[in-house]
């Protein structure tokens, strides 16, 4: 019997950032020796009070539902955060927490978005934000970004692709895969545009340059997603939240209630910890990131590849490599064959980024040096660098 499929799901293509490590994963069973710099996976350890919190919410039996919107205790938190980091005053009744922001965002989408609206985009970006508008039903709009300005969109560039059903536009600062920030003038213009902004904020707290900032700052009016995954290196707990204005809360909730129901109640308390007390950490684990970005950075320019802006922030290095190959997915398939290197693509995160490749550091220095040499031998195999 066939059975019928959707076209809806059909429309999804494949995330081959999680295509290029499942490969890796085969190779390594196989006894091949991987090196992982294709996720965005921090490889140090949950910070240990977060984890002490949780084993002490465990065993007062925090395992029964929370209210839908989280707990009262972590909104408040979450609150007294943007207060204290960007004189942001928010109330508890905006914040809706839930098992990461991947299902905030479809929440979202389905609450913007009727079917053929268009919600307006980076290209490139963040490989699944299309995949999110097109399950709701929307039209995703990409704005071709420069590389000199981090592939970060400037207002002049969004207004052009407006157009009457434009419901929002969606930025991510730091970026994935650029880490790129935008700056407050560029938030403050943003702000500015007849659309909803919705900011993913998910890589705050690991900023190496500059001031960070909110669009909170800029506009009370937006939407701001954030969580624990990579700042706190807790990508396995599934916790994130998002920020709405009030008159939208109500109808983001119920959409919560029916789906999600309500995020893990001692997960939840964990994070209150995370957010309270680890911030040292935070800090600890982002001085050793800024540490391996300068050395990646300066590793990948003497292997000739194009490193068109140096990250500000998140744990990426978007490098060109057109000159050695224009497909990147069939550049990264032969790395990862021939040496062992798991690198991401640039087509999945948009036409914009074809020919590049996407370098995550969140393995140990030792890691990116091993992986650097590798691709050196591969390089000069290929004729791209002097033997």
């Amino acid at each position: 019997m066939e059975i019928p499929l959707s076209r809806r799901t059909a429309q999804i293509k494949p995330f081959l950032a999680m295509e290029l490590m499942e490969r890796a994963n085969v190779l390594q069973a196989q006894g091949r020796d991987v090196i992982y710099l294709c996720l965005g996976e921090p490889d140090f350890p949950t910070p240990a009070a977060v984890v002490a919190a949780a084993a002490t919410a465990l065993a007062e039996n925090a395992t029964s539902y929370t209210h839908s919107l989280g707990l009262l205790e972590l909104r408040e938190q979450i609150c007294r955060h943007y207060l204290q980091v960007y004189g942001v005053d928010i109330v508890p009744e905006q914040v809706m927490v839930s098992a990461g922001t991947s299902p905030l965002l479809l929440l979202l989408f389905s609450v913007l978005l009727e079917e053929g609206d268009e919600l307006i985009f980076s290209d490139p970006g963040y490989a699944c934000y299309p995949s999110f508008v097109r399950f709701a039903g929307g039209v995703p709009v990409a704005v071709q970004t420069a590389a000199k300005n981090g592939f970060q969109p400037r207002v002049d560039e969004v207004r052009s692709v407006l157009s009457e059903r434009s419901r929002g536009l969606l930025i991510n600062s730091p970026s994935n895969p650029a880490g790129s920030t935008l700056s407050p003038r560029d938030l403050a213009e943003l702000a500015e545009l007849p659309i909803p902004i919705i900011s993913d904020e998910i890589y705050h707290g690991l900023t190496y340059a500059g001031e960070e900032q909110s669009i909170l700052q800029h506009t009370q009016e937006a939407f701001v997603l954030g969580g624990f995954s990579k700042a706190y290196a807790m990508t396995g707990w599934r916790l994130g939240y998002l920020i709405a204005p009030l008159a939208v809360m109500r109808r983001l909730q119920i959409l919560h209630q029916n789906f999600m129901i309500c995020a893990n109640h001692f997960v939840q308390r964990a994070g209150i910890v995370a957010l309270r007390d680890c911030q040292a950490e935070v800090a600890a684990m982002r001085a050793v990131y800024n540490q391996r970005r300068i050395k990646l950075i300066q590793g990948l320019r003497r292997l000739d590849f194009g490193v068109h802006f140096e990250p500000q922030g998140a744990f990426y290095v978007l490098a060109d490599a057109r000159h050695i190959d224009g497909d990147s997915q069939r550049l990264a398939l032969d790395i990862l064959e021939q040496t062992g290197v798991a690198v991401t693509p640039g087509v999945d995160f948009g036409a914009g980024a074809e020919g590049f490749l996407r370098f995550s550091y969140t393995r140990p220095q030792e890691d990116l040096d091993q992986a650097l040499e590798r691709i050196a031998l591969y390089l000069k195999r290929r004729g791209c660098l002097p033997a």
